[in-house]
């Protein structure tokens, strides 16, 4: 018996307000680094309203899923276009069936199996997530891959060691022991901490610019 939309929607009540079933993160490394990935992000998108962050937030794909408890959370995903607002989970038959744009796996020991072999063929088999990452904040190891057809090629580092990702218009690299992100030109995206000390440095040298000639700076 065929089902109508209506039918069909009658059937499949709202899933919006699912909690996310996520296990605590590893290690402290983990939470800075999980952090550093999501509030530089938003600060360079601070004018942005068309994406969403997910940071160890539970994604539901199918109903089945629900039902067995299979849940699946990637440690950082970015989802765009779509409404930026707070979400208790990511539920894709609740947000017209889209998946991540690109996913970012931590590393640990407890998980480094399952993110190199069984997530990466989910999210290259079943998500068709068109970019996926992964980054282990303690032996800092770092790959990136890109779905090309069905299959996901590996994203070559350039000389400094940056790999490109389409989905955000940023190089991906380590710096310091931390996965950051870098503009086209190379430049470091700032944390928002990072940004308002630049700031107050650049004020610094227009000011101390004025007084050399001889122009005192207004308060």
């Amino acid at each position: 018996m065929s089902l109508t939309p209506q039918q069909l929607e009658f059937l499949m009540p709202d899933a919006t307000q699912l909690e996310s079933d996520e296990p605590e993160m590893e290690s402290t490394l983990h939470y800075v680094q999980l952090a550093l990935l999501v509030s530089c992000l938003e600060w360079l998108w601070r004018d942005r309203n068309d994406y969403f962050i997910g940071a160890n937030l539970t994604i539901y794909f199918s109903r089945q899923q629900l039902k067995n408890r299979d849940f699946r959370g990637p440690d950082f995903f970015l989802v765009t276009p779509t409404q930026k607002r707070p979400r208790k989970s990511w539920v894709v038959w609740e947000e017209n069936g889209k998946y991540p744009n690109l996913i970012i796996e931590l590393l640990s020991d407890s998980t480094a199996t399952v993110d190199r072999e069984f997530k990466k063929n989910l999210y290259q088999n079943e998500f068709r997530t068109p970019e996926y990452f992964w980054f282990s904040p303690e032996s800092l190891e770092f790959a990136g891959f890109r779905l090309l057809g069905q299959r996901y090629l590996e994203i070559t580092s350039n000389e400094a060691g940056l790999r490109w990702s389409e989905s955000l218009n940023l190089y991906l690299g380590i710096l310091d022991g931390k996965l950051r992100y870098f503009t086209a030109e190379r430049e470091l995206v700032p944390t928002p901490e990072e940004a308002a000390i630049q700031a107050q440095q650049r004020a610094e040298q227009l000011a101390a610019q004025l007084r050399a000639l001889g122009v005192e700076p207004d308060a």
